[in-house]
């Protein structure tokens, strides 16, 4: 994602205000792809003013319980990012966008986690507390586990079998599979 300066953010919602150019103009006449950025930028100034739009400087840290709140709202008022942001006074829509990713992937504990790189000290502790929750691992859940992986080579061997004796059955037999999923991909 690119990052624009505060200057032509301000440039943009000027000229949005000015009346002269829409929204999808103005994305045009800057070679932006989309001109929900602008929009964005425009609900923000309108909302916080300069403020809203200039970028930050620190890293404002918030709470589990806040941004739970946060996506709770959205979720029962079908709001935006933009709509819930300017609601909270947040000035930074897409930070909803990577909390609600972080929410549905990690449940409330992934809300917790802080920003940026793990430090090296804390590395070597993670390393530490995975070798011995490896080593706590029940017996019969090693042999599970173990198995599983047997299975999984077996079937795969399996497979390979077949190819290797009749590669044109072979995929006459699974082209369907094979055919929707370079389709996918050709987009």
């Amino acid at each position: 994602m690119a990052k624009y300066s505060e200057k032509f953010k301000l440039m943009l919602v000027k000229e949005y205000q000015d009346g002269k150019l829409s929204y999808n103009q103005l994305a045009e006449k800057h070679g932006m792809k989309s001109s929900s950025q602008i929009k964005r930028w425009v609900k923000i100034f309108e909302e916080f003013g300069m403020k809203g739009i200039m970028r930050k400087k620190h890293n404002e840290t918030y709470s589990v319980q806040f941004k739970f709140d946060v996506l709770s709202f959205m979720k029962r008022t079908g709001s935006s990012e933009t709509e819930t942001a300017l609601q909270f006074g947040l000035t930074n829509p897409p930070m909803i966008a990577s909390w609600k990713k972080a929410f549905l992937e990690g449940g409330a504990e992934a809300l917790d986690r802080p920003k940026g790189r793990v430090s090296m000290s804390d590395k070597a502790k993670n390393r530490k507390n995975k070798h011995t929750e490896q080593k706590e691992m029940t017996y019969e859940q090693k042999l599970e586990r173990e198995n599983e992986l047997l299975r999984l080579e077996v079937e795969y061997l399996k497979k390979l079998r077949a190819f290797q004796m009749d590669p044109e059955g072979y995929l006459e037999k699974h082209k369907q599979r094979y055919h929707s999923n370079s389709k996918k991909t050709s987009n």
